[in-house]
């Protein structure tokens, strides 16, 4: 249960990050084919265009906590060895986040352009396009997502996390576009405090990987049951 809620922030945290956040009006110009001073004039944007992207980079991170599950499944025999394996790279990548250590992999983003095309399929197309382009910048994060993936005992679970990852990263996404004047303000005033958040986003990571080592992840999640019982209806 507590992972649901661990993948729900780290796509929040996600969605704040240097390559996502700051580059937002320039992702909503380009999917609704409007300058950026039309946005501001119309106050809001036609949002069908960008759920439909939402959708195309959603599709490509459950296709990878899909794989990740089942390669999980596959050698469930040795789940201790997976869970101690998941649980350090999920360490490493927080050490990263934190600036402990610099894996330099990481530190770029594969940037995808595409001619502007109307169309359902298209928007699902770019949004997809998009999702392996933020694959190297969000990494850490995501990586760490697909590292619990790979513990959970099946592959309906896993990709389940992934799907409450995307909707941590698509519904502000999709609230940014719809509220394009009010966002604009919002991201200038957090600008100041992205590095605070992407430090507290890496600390929870960091403690969730030695929750996973120390196997006490699910007696976190059975204490919260406990004293929060609505919880049991969520997964």
């Amino acid at each position: 249960m507590i992972e649901l809620f661990i993948a729900f922030g780290a796509g929040l945290i996600s969605f704040l990050s240097p390559c996502v956040l700051p580059l937002i009006p320039g992702y909503i110009s380009y999917i609704s084919g409007s300058s950026l001073n039309e946005l501001i004039e119309k106050k809001s944007v036609n949002i069908f265009p960008i759920i439909l992207f939402t959708l195309g980079f959603s599709l490509v991170f459950i296709s990878f906590g899909a794989t990740a599950s089942f390669l999980g499944s596959v050698i469930l025999n040795n789940s201790y060895e997976l869970r101690i394996a998941s649980g350090i790279i999920i360490i490493i990548f927080s050490l990263h986040i934190l600036g402990i250590i610099n894996l330099n992999f990481l530190n770029y983003e594969k940037r995808i352009y595409t001619e502007k095309k109307s169309g359902i399929f298209s928007s699902i197309l770019v949004g997809m396009a998009f999702g392996f382009g933020w694959t190297p910048c969000i990494g850490p994060i995501l990586g760490s997502i697909l590292a619990l993936a790979s513990t959970e005992q099946s592959l309906n679970r896993g990709i389940l996390l992934l799907i409450f990852y995307s909707l941590g990263l698509a519904i502000p996404f999709i609230l940014s576009g719809y509220l394009i004047q009010k966002f604009l303000v919002f991201s200038k005033n957090l600008k100041s405090k992205m590095n605070i958040i992407l430090k507290s986003g890496g600390a929870l990571l960091l403690i969730t990987g030695i929750l996973m080592i120390t196997n006490q992840l699910q007696a976190l999640g059975f204490y919260l049951l406990k004293y929060i019982p609505v919880l049991q209806n969520i997964g």
